[in-house]
């Protein structure tokens, strides 16, 4: 008795480096350990658990978005270990990718600055990095580098995996198999990516943001982030020794899209390749983790519409592990043994239910959730923020931030 407490007190002050999260959403969204992000603005876009597509169970959750850049919208988490991050997602999009720019992930990098992200998303109809403060793109969307990526098959679950290395190093899988235009090793289209930038990540959100007006409906499902890989399965899944490549037939260079609210994007076009090589480490195995009880009521936000309250902060600690394993948090109590790896769980004190309505009906007033309009040129809605401060983006447009 006296060694499985000593075991689990020495677990829980491991260091942060160490954190694993994942989730299956088959017990529900807990929406304080997985919240709505949405910031510059916010109007139309909705989040909601989902019971009528999962990769896994019966669960997964959908994101829809109107279009246009202020429809986007995302949730996740900013549980992520401080040192290297490895990211798997199974996901499904209704449409496939256009010559359009568009998100569907994205973190907030402080080596980039306060409120600055790196994004992964496409353009020119291959998946592809991109870097918020000087829109660079990984690969670059010339025609040779655009044919180095990968497309995403529409209405197809397909899993997606990522490694952001110490060095700023990039690995990136689709199905198991590495994608050679979104690593930094070896990349001869990789110029204007370059190797100055270390990405520092606070957090990673999914959902969908677009440039130029796409509109599109992703799920995400059994998704983890930690500090190794976990492997589409879950472990036992080794990295693709050969990089490979399926981009569209006949892929054209990339296009100028609208901009709006300060966001850009354009492509960079160099064959100069970049230095830094990824960091490798052997995969590992983990099952998903399951939350609170179902929130079956979409999260939305939208320009005088009724828009349900979203989450506070992230509630749920992180689970800790060795090197070359990452195992799930549960419901219960942790447990140990012989020569296996030592687990801390502890249960969100969070979990939603369905979500508490606010109102911004035109003239009515009441009160908007976070990262809602709050304010603006004309604007008839709530003014009074639940949570956060009402913050000016200029003369037509207000919103609740944290």
């Amino acid at each position: 008795m006296f060694l499985r407490q000593a075991a689990l007190l020495a677990t829980a002050i491991l260091p942060l480096s160490f954190a694993q999260v994942s989730e299956d959403f088959e017990g529900g969204w807990d929406e304080a350990a997985w919240p709505i992000y949405a910031p510059d603005c916010n109007q139309g876009g909705t989040v909601a658990l989902d019971s009528t597509t999962a990769h896994s169970g019966t669960n997964s959750m959908k994101v829809t978005s109107p279009g246009g850049f202020c429809g986007h919208i995302f949730f996740g988490t900013t549980n992520v270990p401080t040192g290297d991050v490895y990211v798997k997602v199974w996901l499904k999009a209704t449409t496939a990718l256009t010559a359009s720019h568009v998100s569907f992930i994205t973190m907030p990098d402080s080596s980039q600055g306060e409120g600055k992200h790196l994004r992964i998303g496409g353009q020119n109809e291959i998946l592809m990095y991109n870097r918020e403060t000087d829109d660079a793109t990984l690969p670059d969307l010339s025609p040779q580098g655009t044919a180095t990526s990968k497309a995403l098959a529409a209405d197809t679950w397909e899993c997606f995996e990522y490694h952001l290395g110490t060095d700023g190093s990039i690995e990136t899988w689709l199905n198991s198999e590495a994608i050679a235009g979104l690593t930094t090793a070896d990349n001869p289209n990789a110029g204007g990516w370059g190797t100055d930038n270390i990405p520092t990540i606070t957090g990673v959100y999914f959902g969908w943001e677009s440039y130029g007006g796409d509109v599109n409906t992703f799920w995400y499902d059994d998704i983890a982030v930690g500090s190794t890989r976990v492997g589409c399965d879950g472990g036992d899944s080794s990295p693709s020794s050969v990089p490979t490549s399926s981009a569209p037939a006949g892929t054209a260079p990339a296009t100028s899209e609208p901009v709006s609210s300060g966001q850009s994007s354009s492509a960079a076009d160099s064959s100069v390749p970049a230095t830094s090589a990824p960091a490798s480490s052997e995969p590992a195995s983990s099952a998903p983790a399951t939350s609170g009880p179902a929130s079956s009521a979409p999260v939305t936000s939208g320009t005088n519409s009724t828009v349900p309250a979203t989450s506070g902060t992230n509630s749920s600690a992180p689970v800790t592990s060795g090197a070359n394993s990452t195992v799930p948090a549960t419901s219960g109590p942790a447990t140990s043994a012989p020569d296996t790896t030592m687990v801390t769980s502890v249960k969100p004190t969070s979990a939603s239910s369905a979500p508490s309505p606010s109102t911004t009906a035109p003239g009515g007033g009441g009160t908007v959730p976070l990262y809602g309009q709050c304010g603006g040129k004309d604007w008839t809605g709530g003014t009074v923020c639940e949570t956060g401060t009402c913050t000016a983006n200029g003369e037509y447009y207000s919103q609740c931030l944290p």
